[in-house]
């Protein structure tokens, strides 16, 4: 197996395409670790964009990559994870994660793909750290080490789950992993590092709402969690260490679809974007600002971040 190592992104040195073409059938929209870059899997390819200044950085167009369902961000290095989507994926439908290395020289762009995770059942979701690959089907959720010769670190079966809710902390002291539990509500927190892989280690659970989790968000350094329920009323902030309930945050009265919610990076506002076509901003450590959190936007954001 080649070696697979990331590198710093160099985009004038790599083979980013770039394009004027129409952001058109965009299937997914995920920021990178330090929120400093987001991209975009469309049924044309994949987009990268830099977040300050904002500007398009690159993209793989759909002769190279086809039509993508997925697409995760290592930090800003040229390690992209893939997974095949929409309606003429080129390389692997869309129970396959692949591992596009945009620094190895090759003919074509089948030889940019290094590694391949295979499953039986369609991945809803990739998550990637400095050394581990999270992935997230409708039932369990895979744990690898990454990305130099991947193994199987950890296993775990999970509530029906399908819109693949996860989320894993970044940060090189704390390797946190969250994601729904079994009971109706509740979410599940794992150390990978004090976890012993190939263990089957219970996670601690979190007895967070009445109904089924809607969206899960930890802060940059782990230490806070953040859900909403499918009601969409409220959310739950938590410390992870003491597992208490730190605040409760109130979108409106009215039940909505929450999108996603995310910290800002140094965690001082959250935001939420739902169907409501509404972002609310919340502060969290100047609560005096929050009678102005709320602002109407003409359209539905899946995915919004704050930057402090």
């Amino acid at each position: 197996m080649a070696r697979v190592a990331p590198k710093a992104w160099k985009p004038g040195k790599q083979s980013w395409t770039m394009t004027q073409q129409p952001l058109r059938g965009v299937t997914s929209l995920r920021f990178n670790q330090d929120q400093s870059c987001f991209c975009c899997a469309m049924e044309t390819g994949v987009r990268i964009y830099n977040v300050e200044p904002l500007m398009e950085k690159g993209h793989l167009d759909h002769e190279q990559v086809g039509s993508m369902g997925l697409v995760e961000m290592l930090h800003r290095s040229n390690l992209l994870a893939l997974v095949g989507g929409g309606s003429s994926p080129k390389f692997s439908e869309i129970s396959a994660v692949l591992i596009w290395d945009d620094a190895r020289e090759g003919k074509d762009s089948k030889d940019k793909l290094v590694l391949e995770f295979t499953f039986t059942k369609p991945v809803l979701a990739v998550r990637m750290r400095h050394d581990k690959i999270v992935i997230v089907l409708r039932n369990r959720i895979y744990v690898y080490s990454f990305p130099d010769n991947p193994r199987k670190l950890f296993e775990f079966d999970t509530r029906d789950n399908p819109k693949g809710l996860c989320d894993l902390c970044p940060s090189l002291e704390k390797q946190l992993l969250v994601f729904p539990g079994h009971k109706c509500g509740s979410l599940q927190l794992v150390d990978l590092a004090s976890t012993k892989p190939g263990t089957s280690s219970a996670p601690f659970t979190i007895n967070a709402h009445q109904s089924d989790v809607a969206c899960v968000s930890l802060n940059q350094p782990g230490t806070v969690v953040a859900s909403a329920s499918q009601k969409g009323t409220l959310i739950r902030l938590f410390d992870t260490q003491s597992k208490e309930k730190l605040v409760e945050l109130r979108r409106g009265t009215d039940p909505a679809t929450l999108y996603c919610i995310n910290f800002s990076h140094d965690s001082s506002f959250l935001c939420a974007s739902s169907d409501k076509g509404t972002v609310h901003i919340f502060a969290l450590k100047d609560t005096r600002l929050n009678r102005r959190s709320a602002h109407l936007c003409r359209w539905d954001l899946p995915q919004i971040c704050l930057h402090s």
